[in-house]
C-alpha cells in the first residue's frame, strides 16, 4: 500500500502561479532527499489575507457533498490509515 503525504508550505510570491512554481520546485527537492518517494505533481495555492500568526488561516478547501458530517470526515480525513507520528 502506498502512503501519501500532504504538506502545507508558505511562500511569499507575487502570483499564485509563482507560488505554485516555487512549491513544486521545493517538493521535488524534498522528494529527492527521501528514498522511494515521488512528487505526484499536484499543488494548489491559497492567498493569505493576513500575516501568518496566531489563528491565521493558511489554507481552506470547500467541497460539496451529500455525506453526513461523520461520513464526510471518515471518507476524506479520518480513514484510519493516516500516519500521524
Amino acid at each position: 500500500m502506498d502512503a501519501y503525504e500532504e504538506r502545507v508550505t508558505l511562500w511569499t510570491a507575487h502570483s499564485p502561479k509563482e507560488a505554485i512554481g516555487r512549491a513544486e520546485s521545493e517538493a521535488l527537492e524534498y522528494c529527492e532527499d527521501l528514498e522511494e518517494v515521488e512528487y505526484v505533481h499536484f499543488a494548489e495555492a491559497f492567498h493569505m489575507f493576513d500575516v501568518p500568526g496566531e489563528g491565521i488561516e493558511v489554507f481552506s478547501l470547500m467541497r460539496e457533498s451529500d455525506l453526513s458530517p461523520g461520513d464526510y470526515v471518515e471518507r476524506f480525513f479520518a480513514t484510519g490509515l493516516e500516519r500521524t507520528n
